[in-house]
């Protein structure tokens, strides 16, 4: 069976092409195009496609309206289905085009599965995680790569982090760094290259990942180990040495017909934004880019949310096209749903405001209604057109009635609306 990048090569438009047309307000023949080019991808993994929660297909490429993922998962130290059900719910509610389950703890088979048996967005993983339960990673062998690959994607992950472009050869300059490595997947390969004294065998496995993945059409999200995790580290040799290898890695995912994205920094300050952006287009042919915020400033633990929102928005008006929410609990916990519900809030704050400045066929399309609805004193509107309607209600509900025509803010006597509309009919009946 072909994938989605396989059928855009021939002309195809598939079913899922043509429901993200529909949901984006685009023509079906330029998801195929864009499909076709690999600058958008469709995280679609066959048999989550057909499986207990029928996956709603989504794009994420410039032409697209800019997507989030919210990570979630268990740790060593916490473990419950319940809650992660729970994180789930309350990042698709909240704005989350996808979720990554980055359990550590606990059953992992048993949560991965049960978590795409309850999602309608795509699911992904990073598959390192599940290769070393139990055993030390210098152990890791092959089969055991390929192994737990060829499983995930039988249970219907839609796309993977595979830290495959992180070499031996870019080792030497992690240790200019300040913080060194702060991937979890990274540094676990580095760990390995070091014991074992070879090569990433997720480069030297490559093209035999790429066979599995593309049996069930699930997406590459080439992982980025060499991220930077302070402003220190930002934008230096490691990070980019390890992005050359990633430009190599997705023409050789095109070539064995699998779609791919590629993730990017990190810690970055504001000012380098805009050239991690295009540098990476250039360095990756195009594919979509998929970035941690990025935080713009070290010194905010507990409100990493607001700083990586900040960077997320000018990452994707800059050329970012899926931002990875960051939580509160960043740097610091395991998140919370309450956490997950923040986090995701934020990161669309930033996916919207940064659609908005590009332009994007309707994306000020509910700004401008509410902004009508304030000007028309219409509470009740203006709660339906809001993001978070509830959250608008309660916090106007703590001092006026629902049927006061003002908020407490100003008052009725002293609001700059009434007082304008008193100018504007005074003008008006000269």
């Amino acid at each position: 069976m072909k994938t989605q990048y396989q059928h855009a090569q021939a002309g195809t438009i598939t079913p899922e092409m043509s429901r993200v047309a529909q949901r984006e307000g685009i023509d079906p023949d330029r998801v195929c195009r864009e499909v076709a080019a690999g600058t958008m991808v469709i995280p679609a993994n066959r048999l989550h496609l057909s499986g207990q929660t029928k996956l709603d297909p989504c794009g994420i490429g410039r032409a697209t309206t800019t997507k989030i993922n919210a990570n979630i998962g268990t740790s060593t130290l916490s473990s419950s289905e319940e809650v992660e059900l729970t994180k789930l719910q309350f990042a698709v509610k909240y704005g989350a085009d996808a979720v990554m389950d980055l359990s550590t703890g606990g059953d992992l088979d048993g949560i991965r599965r049960f978590l795409i048996a309850n999602a309608s967005v795509p699911l992904g993983t990073v598959p390192i995680y599940s290769m070393i339960t139990g055993k030390p990673i210098e152990d890791l062998t092959e089969d055991d790569i390929l192994a737990t690959i060829e499983k995930q994607a039988k249970q219907g992950v839609d796309f993977f982090t595979i830290h495959a472009g992180l070499l031996r050869k870019h080792l030497p300059l992690v240790q200019k760094r300040r913080m060194g490595m702060v991937s979890r997947g990274g540094s676990l390969l580095a760990k390995w290259m070091v014991h074992n004294n070879r090569e990433n065998p997720m480069y030297e496995l490559f093209d035999e990942i790429s066979d599995i993945m593309r049996q069930y059409d699930v997406t590459y999200s080439l992982g980025d180990g060499l991220r930077p995790g302070c402003l220190a580290d930002a934008s230096d040799e490691a990070q980019f040495a390890e992005l050359e290898t990633l430009g190599e890695l997705v023409l050789r995912a095109r070539s064995s017909g699998v779609q791919v994205m590629v993730e990017g920094p990190g810690h970055i300050p504001f000012d380098q934004i805009e050239m991690n952006m295009t540098r990476q287009a250039e360095t990756c042919h195009g594919a979509p880019f998929y970035v941690l915020g990025p935080v713009v400033t070290d010194i905010f633990p507990g409100y990493d949310h607001i700083t990586a929102a900040i960077g997320a928005t000018a990452a994707a008006y800059y050329g970012a096209s899926f931002l990875c929410y960051v939580t509160p609990a960043e740097h610091l916990s395991l998140p919370s749903p309450e956490d997950v519900r923040v986090g995701c809030v934020a990161c669309k704050i930033a996916a919207h405001s940064a659609d908005v400045a590009r332009s994007l066929p309707s994306a000020r399309q509910r700004d401008d209604l509410i902004a009508q609805a304030r000007a028309d004193f219409n509470w009740k509107e203006q709660f339906e057109l809001a993001f978070d309607g509830s959250a608008a209600r309660e916090i106007r509900h703590r001092d006026i009635d629902d049927d006061a025509d003002y908020c407490s803010m100003c008052g009725r006597d002293w609001c700059a609306m009434r007082i304008s509309r008193q100018v504007k009919k005074s003008l008006d009946s000269r």
